[in-house]
């Protein structure tokens, strides 16, 4: 582990002297496994975090380096908590960070001064601004693209002139390509509510809002940025007696989401495979603490705000439909049919030709 330096000085101007050094050579590295990785997640709200990306990043990291350490927090969707916790990490000598950033900005300061200090730092699914070394995430152009379609798809014959309200967690970067092809289908987007949290309480009251100003019966499709908002959706659209209930979109393909999509109340989702990018993750977090190149594992290079040419990995998501979930999170090892087909949803299983 290495002591932290106290007292540098950290400028702003520092960031873009530094991101060149931290994306081509990462830190000088151990060439024995006796390496701790430090591991920052954003949120508890979404269920993906502590269901999947935490146990599948350290199962990844502990099978490739079974003398590792592994320290982990979660920053409950509050900045200023996971910026005590990177400087605690850092403090403490972590030798390499997988973060990802509640907000892109907020740790520019500290992702520098890691820099300095020679810890590298992976960015796990949001790109951190700062001299971050490398890059993990899902293609936002494709997830995007299949978000747009499925709406297209689930709207059918009634896309031209469709009404979509798009209903937003907070700094969610909109996939304007979705956009692009709901306007090409003739849809277009009637409202827009950003809420204060990624919570189904959060969507729920602005969906309540919408219905408000537009009418249940003319919401013709709901854009979910993720599937804890499309549940809170969901639950105003019902409550307010919309039948049919519109299509509904999501991300994510949580548990409960898939159970919806089964039964008729979601439309889709977005199936991730998120052992896939904690494998990247663990790969490249790993290959920077030894202070080897990652030639073998990016797959491609992104730019940040403050950073050029960074080794990248970003992996292709999946549609879920009531059609693919065999082929998508079943096959892929998401969930058992079992799991999904509780006797709640037995009868809308076998309707779906899931079980016999």
């Amino acid at each position: 582990m290495k002591p932290r330096a106290f007292g540098a000085a950290v400028v702003a101007g520092l960031v873009l002297a530094s991101a060149a050094c931290a994306t081509t050579a990462g830190a000088p590295g151990k060439r024995g496994d006796d390496l701790t990785v430090g591991v920052l997640l954003p949120e508890t709200e979404t269920s993906r975090y502590e269901t999947f990306d935490r146990p599948l990043i350290e199962q990844a990291i502990r099978h490739r380096c079974p003398r590792c350490t592994v320290r982990y927090a979660n920053a409950e969707n509050d900045a200023q908590i996971q910026h005590r916790q990177m400087n605690a990490m850092l403090t403490q000598g972590v030798d390499v960070l997988v973060l990802d950033p509640v907000q892109e900005v907020y740790l520019r300061s500290l992702i520098v001064e890691a820099a300095q200090m020679h810890v590298p730092v992976v960015s796990y699914d949001r790109v951190a601004e700062g001299p971050i070394s490398g890059y993990v995430s899902f293609d936002p152009a494709a997830i995007g693209t299949l978000q747009g379609e499925g709406l297209v798809k689930g709207l059918g014959d009634r896309a031209r002139g469709a009404r979509v309200v798009r209903v937003e967690g907070p700094l969610w970067n909109p996939k304007h390509v979705a956009v692009s092809i709901l306007e090409r289908a003739g849809a277009h987007v009637s409202r827009t509510y950003v809420t204060s949290g990624w919570t189904p309480e959060n969507a729920y009251a602005v969906t309540v809002g919408a219905i408000a100003n537009l009418g249940a019966g003319k919401i013709d499709a709901v854009w979910a940025a993720n599937d804890s908002l499309a549940a809170g959706a969901v639950s105003a659209l019902e409550e307010a007696h919309a039948d049919p209930l519109p299509p509904v979109s999501g991300q994510d393909a949580d548990l409960s989401a898939v159970q919806r999509i089964v039964s008729g109340e979601q439309y889709m989702t977005i199936y991730k495979p998120y052992r896939l990018q904690a494998d990247a993750a663990a790969d490249m977090a790993l290959a920077l603490a030894r202070g080897q190149s990652l030639r073998s594992i990016a797959t491609g290079t992104i730019n940040s705000a403050t950073a050029q040419d960074i080794p990248s990995v970003e992996l292709a998501p999946s549609l879920v439909t009531v059609d693919t979930v065999k082929e998508t999170v079943v096959r892929g090892g998401m969930y058992t049919i079992d799991e999904i087909c509780t006797p709640k949803y037995r009868p809308a299983c076998e309707r779906a030709g899931l079980i016999d």
